[in-house]
């Protein structure tokens, strides 16, 4: 009897200690700059700084590359989806005004989000390629 209950003390430990690893979740974290990383398949220009903000109010924001730009979103659970977007309409150089016009079509064909194992978030339209983010500086 004694055996079985070390036996079972162990166990219990062992259980307790693989439990304390695990970790909770990540979740979108509203007024979080998220800055894109790849945007249509494609690495964000080196000289650019397209950024996502999801505001407590329902409504989306942040800097294209060029333009300001904004939109509503809708967010339930892994579910994502923006619309009514909009910019301001400063003209810049043709690579970052492509760029912004893809990064803005993308936001508009977003259905779900997860983060990547790198810790990236990542905004999946129904098919293709995911836009992925890196967290920046609240």
């Amino acid at each position: 009897m004694k055996a079985s209950v070390c036996l079972n003390l162990g166990l219990g430990l062992v259980t307790a200690s693989l439990l304390g690893c695990a970790t909770e979740p990540q979740q979108l974290v509203p007024e979080r700059v998220y800055q894109p990383e790849w945007i249509g398949g494609k690495p964000r220009l080196h000289h650019s700084h397209p950024t996502l903000i999801l505001g407590q109010d329902g409504r989306a924001y942040g800097n294209g590359g060029c333009n300001h730009w904004f939109a509503s979103y809708n967010l339930e659970a892994d579910q994502l989806s923006f619309s009514e977007i909009g910019s301001t309409r400063k003209i810049c150089p043709p690579p970052l005004m492509e760029q912004e016009q893809r990064f803005l079509e993308e936001l508009s064909r977003v259905q779900r989000w997860d983060f990547s194992s790198q810790e990236q978030l990542r905004l999946w339209p129904a098919e293709g390629k995911p836009m992925r983010l890196e967290s920046g500086h609240d």
